[in-house]
């Protein structure tokens, strides 16, 4: 499956779509909110620029990639006329793959002007340029020295292919059993999977390091795992749950069992040490900060309220690969048993995933 032409987050503003079910990602993204401002007021006030070059790669079509750039923009606009410096222009650059819904952030454009500008005390409105830029973030995408910030919110992650080592030479998977790397797989595919993500997470730095000016900055934000343990109650246990549900499915007679074995995930959790290890050996940047952090779970939601919450959002993550790969007319029963087992499971004991926060800086 050609992920670059598949995968995308459900689109719109309807209950299911990715706009309605963000707001995991969007707690993530607050708790690591002042790390983001700070590494941007202290890019500002080093550099000055009259120009200021922005994006926001992996940024989907929901409310959280708006909210973050008014946010950076209104503290660029503070720390300005705390220094006595005239407000730079905004050059505000919205990237993710061609298939993103780009029209919903850009119909949520003249409400995100009207919102900063009424915030802004001395009245007056900043100069900003919006565009959106589809295409992978694993290669190329701006011109050269064009760009001061790079955000990245929950996408590195997201490998540019499913890892060619876990298909033998007929094209089969040898992950029979789990969507992902779980205590069933052959230590094969840990190592296939770890390989992917050195490939991809190179190729990122590289293309960036081209694209940013010398001392420009990048605040990534992306799923990983606590320890060199790859099976966890956290990110890997998410996928567990999944392929239950699936199996489930091929137990009704609703999905083929060949359909099964056949579908894997474009997905890697790294540890800590494998993402110092990929910024050192890529050689470009200055590992400024490295912060992990557990996402855990409203506690005024009960379990019930929890595990939809949880389903809505993987779904809305996930359907544009499950519905390609075994058709959509099962994601109804598919997240029904999903939600079933989060709920069961969290009854028990929390799920964890660790998130990662990390400050480069272009050497």
């Amino acid at each position: 499956m050609d992920v670059e032409q598949v995968f995308h987050m459900t689109g719109g503003i309807g209950h299911r779509s990715y706009a309605q079910n963000s707001s995991l990602q969007k707690k993530a993204s607050d708790m690591v909110k002042d790390m983001t401002l700070e590494t941007v007021q202290e890019l500002y006030l080093t550099t000055a620029p009259k120009s200021l070059g922005i994006a926001d790669l992996g940024c989907s079509s929901g409310p959280n990639t708006l909210s973050i750039m008014k946010e950076i923009i209104e503290v660029v606009q503070g720390t300005s006329r705390k220094a006595f410096h005239a407000a730079p222009e905004f050059r505000v650059h919205l990237n993710d793959l061609p298939t993103n819904d780009f029209n919903s952030i850009f119909k949520s454009l003249p409400e995100f002007s009207k919102d900063l500008n009424k915030e802004m005390n001395n009245g007056g409105s900043p100069s900003i340029y919006i565009g959106g830029y589809p295409g992978s973030f694993y290669g190329r995408l701006f011109p050269n020295s064009s760009l001061h910030f790079v955000y990245s919110s929950y996408s590195l992650h997201w490998l540019s292919r499913v890892p060619p080592a876990i298909y033998s030479e007929e094209g089969k998977s040898i992950n029979k059993g789990s969507v992902y790397i779980s205590e069933s797989s052959p230590p094969v595919v840990a190592e296939a999977y770890l390989k992917q993500f050195k490939e991809d997470f190179n190729l990122f730095l590289q293309s960036r390091s081209e694209e940013l000016l010398s001392g420009g900055r990048m605040v990534l934000i992306l799923l990983g795992r606590s320890g060199p343990d790859h099976v966890d109650r956290g990110n890997s246990f998410f996928w567990e749950l999944l392929y239950q549900s699936l199996a489930i499915l091929v137990s009704k007679g609703e999905v083929e069992k060949e359909k099964l074995d056949s579908y894997d995930v474009h997905f890697y959790a790294p540890s800590k040490d494998e993402l110092e290890d990929a910024v050192r050996k890529e050689g470009s940047f200055q590992l400024d900060r490295l912060e992990m952090f557990e996402l855990e779970r409203d506690h005024h939601k009960d379990n019930q309220s929890y595990a939809i919450s949880v389903a809505m959002t993987v779904r809305a993550i996930q359907e544009s690969m499950i519905g390609q790969h075994f058709g959509e007319e099962i994601l109804d029963s598919l997240f029904e048993s999903y939600k079933r087992l989060v709920g069961e499971e969290i009854a028990k004991e929390d799920i964890k995933p660790t998130t990662f926060g990390i400050v480069l800086t272009k050497l």
